[in-house]
């Protein structure tokens, strides 16, 4: 007779064992057309999973994130059933649900194409208004194994064989057609709907490792409505214009080569913002009470082995071996290295707190396949900072930190920003007291912004608590950009000390903080959000003068010299090309101004303003055009 808590606290009693669609019936009526999932004692269930015993059970819908995904795991299936209807033979693999939707890998000689993306998809609507039975059965491994090697589908094989022995070879059968899976899935295929597109086919490597088998990664979307769909396709479109890696190509902003995978070439318009943001960057640390270092970037192998990095981040180190047999590391961070600089001299609790930052280069070797542009390198700068910290300071430092974050994502643009905050994991170091402390500071710092925020419940780092920083765009879109997190590890294995005011050696804390993160991927993000059109203050070319004839050059020249020494970037197109042609290249690399000149402008001492994507044109005198441009030339905080 088992006894269901909902999670209202209100308690069902059955006679005997009873099924979520059953639990779903007894609470509402609607609520049976609606159900796709349930969660007993936390673990996702089928809706025809047996219950037997008092458990606490939770129904998810569409509206919820296991509904959804739920809904996005059975189309991947449906997806590999429609896949082998239409070209038999063909192996499937894996077909995990992935942010926004799901893939599934195949392997299939011929490769697949866009119209076969269309047979699919119109296969895949039949297989949904067949309505086709879903159950679960556990086989034996070897049972399952033998299956499917004489189906001939030798990955799901070598899957099954993989699997550890004390866990269920679990199949789902959708009408005949079944595969290996965990589930949990809905109780039918026409409960998916119809709300599903197919996007694009790319290549991928058989368990991610290039010695294997390239196999073909179908991907796709799927959502619980048309309109919810319609505006994930509207975002994807939009997301392309956007896509900063051909506004960097339209802009001259930067480029990449294969001879440095992962490495950024800036030209100089790139480089520029990128100096831009150094710079506001520095001012606004500087007023913060930051001191700046530089750290190097080759560091002994005995250093990474003391901080831990070795053990834990080995993998992605660049390192090498000189003719004297000493093994040396480019560093993948910072945090080392500015130890080393907090070590130097005796440091009392009156230096405390002590905030170095540093605009460190650092390499990280990333999977040619997972390179993404600017997003995502091998190579980038961090806007890293560490402070040096007593115990009872941890509060107003971390209040401190969240403040000028936000702070700058406002200037920037973002002021849509979400916390995610992570408590102490299972395996950790330091005492639990000390633990308290920060974990409470930073909660204490997160309800003070007042942002919404979530808790990731035992996923901080082993060495403290932390705070991640995520950024919507214009289009919706989420980016996890600046972190703060509280160590309690690695100032003790540098041997960081300082003089406690009771005369005894104490052992700092220090607090990781990165504002962007990463300087390339925040200027990716930025570009994007913008869609190449950056404020004023940011562009990286600000004004172009532009004469209608060569009779009006000296004026030109006059006028962009001044504006250079107001500080604003500048330049003056004295090329042989008329006045449209002009235009409409410098809009393509979307410069905020452009500036007519002829003779009315002459006579007049005055400019005919230009604003990107305007066809309005304003006249104004040269003078008020430099007071005015000159104070926009700024911050919004500044």
């Amino acid at each position: 007779m088992p006894n269901i808590t909902l999670p209202d606290g209100k308690k069902l009693d059955f006679a005997e064992s009873i099924t979520g669609l059953k639990i779903a019936e007894k609470i509402s009526k609607s609520l049976i057309k609606q159900a796709l999932v349930m969660s007993v004692d936390g673990e996702l269930k089928d809706l025809e999973h047996e219950i037997t015993k008092d458990s606490v059970v939770k129904i998810y819908t569409s509206k919820d994130k296991e509904g959804l995904e739920t809904i996005r795991h059975d189309t991947a299936h449906i997806l590999a059933m429609a896949v082998q209807e239409l070209f038999p033979g063909t192996q499937v693999t894996i077909g995990p649900v992935i942010e926004d939707g799901f893939y599934y890998d195949f392997a299939r000689k011929e490769p697949f194409t866009n119209e076969d993306l269309e047979k699919i998809e119109k296969k895949m609507r039949e297989i949904v208004d067949r309505d086709e039975k879903t159950y679960r059965e556990v086989w034996k491994r070897k049972d399952a194994v033998e299956h499917f090697k004489k189906k001939g589908e030798i990955y799901k094989a070598e899957i099954i064989n993989s699997i550890p022995e004390n866990e269920e070879v679990s199949i789902y059968f959708h009408g005949k057609w079944h595969d290996l899976c965990r589930g949990p899935h809905l109780i039918s295929t026409g409960k998916i709907g119809k709300y599903f597109k197919l996007t694009k086919v790319s290549g991928a490597y058989w368990r991610g490792d290039s010695n294997n088998e390239m196999l073909q990664r179908v991907y796709g979307t799927s959502w619980s409505s048309q309109k919810e769909l319609d505006e994930y396709l509207k975002r994807i479109e939009e997301a392309e214009k956007r896509d900063h890696r051909k506004l960097g190509k339209e802009m001259d902003l930067f480029h990449f080569r294969e001879e440095s995978p992962g490495s950024v070439f800036w030209h100089q318009k790139g480089w520029s913002l990128f100096q831009k943001l150094v710079s506001y960057m520095r001012m606004k640390q500087d007023n913060a009470g930051y001191k700046e270092i530089n750290t190097p970037e080759i560091l002994d192998r005995s250093l990474w082995e003391k901080s831990g990095h070795w053990e834990k981040f080995g993998a992605n180190m660049y390192t090498s071996e000189t003719p004297d047999e000493k093994i040396f590391a480019i560093k993948p961070m910072n945090c080392p290295g500015c130890v080393q600089v907090f070590n130097q001299g005796l440091k009392s609790y009156r230096d405390l707190p002590l905030k170095m930052s540093e605009f460190g280069k650092v390499h990280r070797y990333e999977p040619s396949g997972a390179l993404h542009g600017l997003l995502r390198v091998r190579a980038f700068t961090q806007d890293d900072a560490h402070i040096f910290c007593t115990e009872e300071q941890i509060t107003e430092e971390c209040l401190s930190v969240t403040n000028l974050i936000l702070e700058i994502y406002k200037d920037l643009g973002f002021e849509n920003v979400i916390l995610k905050y992570s408590d102490r994991p299972d395996i950790r170091v330091g005492d639990d007291s000390v633990w308290d402390k920060s974990e409470a500071a930073l909660l204490e710092a997160i309800k003070a912004s007042k942002l919404e925020y979530t808790i990731n419940k035992a996923e901080g780092a082993f060495y403290g608590p932390k705070i991640e920083f995520v950024l919507r765009d214009a289009i919706g879109r989420d980016w996890q950009c600046g972190t703060l997190q509280v160590d309690l590890n690695l100032p003790g294995r540098l041997g960081a000390t300082y003089v406690a005011k009771d005369g005894t050696k104490k052992v700092p804390v220090m607090l990781h903080r990165a504002l962007f993160g990463s300087l390339e991927r925040f200027i990716g993000i930025l570009i994007e959000n913008y869609a190449g059109k950056l404020p004023f203050w940011l562009a990286p070319l600000q004004t172009v003068v532009i004469p209608i004839s060569n009779d009006f050059d000296d004026y030109a020249k006059n006028v962009y010299k001044q504006i250079k020494r107001e500080g604003i970037s500048s330049e003056v197109d004295l090329k042989n090309h008329n006045l449209n042609y002009k235009i409409r290249d410098h809009s393509l690399t979307k410069v905020p101004l452009l500036l007519i000149c002829g003779k009315k402008e002459v006579d007049t001492n005055s400019l005919t303003i230009r604003r990107l994507d305007s066809n309005k044109q304003e006249n104004m005198e040269l003078k008020e055009f430099l007071t005015k441009y000159s104070a926009f030339n700024k911050a919004p905080s500044i």
